[in-house]
């Protein structure tokens, strides 16, 4: 009896951790969700009227995302980062909550990162050297 009863609420326990665990996954907020994609530590955040740039580090990869400040109908939505020295990577098109993520690889370079939501935009100008 004892044992049945212990499997039972073990069993239980273990229901109810893997459905709200699951919950939590499936739904993330939303603008944790764009900043989940980029690795590593939070460098920078460059704010402007319609979002948010967030750059990230991890090793020597760098890490950019725009976020919109109120998500909803699709614009235009941009974000580009530029090691001091190679071509700029970006991603650009109509979104509904952000743009990228975008990579690359800067090592102990500077880097230019821009955002843009709309018309509203930002630029860092060499920075993180």
């Amino acid at each position: 009896m004892r044992g049945a009863a212990a499997r039972r609420r073990i069993a239980l326990g273990a229901a109810f951790v893997v459905a709200f665990g699951m919950a939590g996954l499936a739904s993330p907020a939303s603008a944790d969700a764009a900043e989940a994609r980029c690795n590593g530590r939070k460098m920078k955040t460059l704010n402007f009227a319609a979002g948010r740039v967030h750059v990230y580090k991890s090793n020597a990869v760098m890490c950019a995302v725009t976020v919109a400040k109120n998500p909803g109908a699709k614009r235009e939505m941009s974000v580009s980062i530029q090691a001091r020295g190679s071509r700029p990577r970006s991603d650009s098109g109509r979104y509904t909550r952000h743009a990228g993520p975008v990579r690359v690889t800067v090592g102990h370079r500077c880097v230019f990162i821009r955002g843009s939501v709309g018309k509203s935009s930002v630029s860092s100008g060499w920075t993180l050297c």
